[in-house]
Order: C-alpha cells, then sequence, then structure tokens
C-alpha cells in the first residue's frame, strides 16, 4: 500500500485575508484527506525586538503591541477553529512567539507536517515588482528552508467552495 502523502498539515495564519483563505482550504483538505490539521499564529516578537533596538519602540511600546498581537492571534485561532467546526473538522490551534518563518517552521517539525499551507496573494500583472513586505519575506523563507512541501493557497474561490463544502 502507498504512504499517503500528508497526514499532518499546518497552516499559518497571521490574520490576512489570504491567510484566513488558505485556512478554509486547509479544513477543507482536511475533511476531504481525513488528515490531522494544525493552525498556527506567530506573533512576530522578533520584529518588535528590531524595532525596539533601533529605538523605533520603546519598550512599554514594543510590550503593549506584543500585547495586542498576542490578543489578535488569539481571536484569529478562535476564529478558525469556529470555521473548522462549522465543518465537522477537529483541528489543533497554537500561539507562538519569535520570527514567524522559524517558528512555522518548527511548528511543521514538532508536528510532523508533511505539508505548510500559506496564504498568497492572487497574482496581478498590475504588480509590477515583486513584493517584499514582511509576509512576502516570510514566505519565502518558509519556502526555502522547510523539511516538507509547501503549497501556497492562491484559489479564487475558496469562500464559495467553502459555503459548499
Amino acid at each position: 500500500m502507498i504512504k499517503p502523502l500528508f497526514q499532518n498539515i499546518i497552516v499559518a495564519v497571521n490574520g490576512s485575508e489570504q491567510s484566513i483563505h488558505a485556512a478554509m482550504y486547509a479544513i477543507l483538505m482536511a475533511k476531504l484527506y481525513r488528515c490531522h490539521l494544525k493552525v498556527v499564529y506567530v506573533v512576530d516578537t522578533a520584529t518588535l525586538k528590531k524595532l525596539t533596538l533601533s529605538k523605533f519602540f520603546v519598550s512599554e511600546e514594543s510590550a503593549s503591541y506584543e500585547k495586542n498581537l498576542t490578543e489578535d492571534g488569539n481571536r484569529y485561532l478562535v476564529y478558525i477553529s469556529d470555521l473548522a467546526k462549522s465543518k465537522g473538522v477537529t483541528i489543533e490551534t497554537e500561539l507562538r512567539k519569535g520570527a514567524v518563518w522559524s517558528e512555522i517552521i518548527a511548528a511543521a517539525d514538532d508536528f510532523n507536517a508533511g505539508l505548510i499551507l500559506l496564504g498568497g496573494r492572487p497574482y496581478s500583472k498590475s504588480d509590477g515588482a515583486i513584493r517584499h513586505d514582511a509576509t512576502s519575506m516570510a514566505n519565502s523563507e518558509i519556502i526555502g528552508s522547510a523539511h516538507c512541501s509547501v503549497l501556497v493557497v492562491r484559489e479564487p474561490k475558496i469562500e464559495q467552495l467553502f459555503k459548499l463544502a
């Protein structure tokens, strides 16, 4: 018998519409392929530390911002859990702190993931140059450094597919 390509999936959620779409896609995959799903939100404390060291933030501002990001992360994880429950899928959630790309890879390794799902912006010719924002940089690091396969979700009709499933 052939071993499944993946039994455990990690999806990285950062609160963006694209990451929520990736979570919906992952929930549908977990339901269809009967695999385990873990949703991970990373509070980017590495960037907060850089901003504090460069005097862009004072330490009190950094701590307040970290607290807000942690609260946001917990809300997103609850929201994704509710989406999964609506489709009869049981998931694990985890909030981590550190550099986004390294924490996602560590979470995937800890979970023995065979696949990492990331949200991606739909390609547009009008975009011109490659984007270099924090999310795309983290995604590039994950794609280049992951120890398992990585899928960038760009399904334009995922919300409709999710409602129909």
